[in-house]
């Protein structure tokens, strides 16, 4: 797996962070975006994802499956920690780390 952060236009990538599912590759991402956004004090965050469902897992407005309830356990953690920290959808399309990964595997 492998997740991008874009923040103020700097994208930070990791990558070789194992085996998993797409699901777990964005709760991943979300919880980097929210780790990035505390250390930097950036408070009242805005978290942008092209992933719906983990949108609305971490927004409290679908149940979150059990296979992901560590890493929503996680990000309300931090999100508590660092203040209001709001996820937001986008489309794909839209969406500056999604776009960072494709363009790191363009050939």
């Amino acid at each position: 797996m492998e997740t991008a952060v874009v923040i103020a236009g700097r994208a930070f990538v990791a990558r070789d962070l194992g085996a998993g599912t797409s699901m777990t590759a964005e709760w991943l991402a979300l919880i980097d975006a929210a780790r990035r956004a505390s250390a930097l004090g950036l408070g009242d965050a805005v978290l942008l994802g092209d992933a719906a469902a983990v949108v609305a897992q971490a927004n409290g407005r679908v149940r979150c499956p059990a296979a992901h309830a560590a890493h929503l356990a996680d990000f309300l953690a931090l999100r508590r920690a660092a203040g209001p920290l709001r996820v937001r959808y986008v489309k794909r399309s839209q969406n500056l780390a999604g776009i960072a990964l494709a363009a790191a595997h363009a050939r």
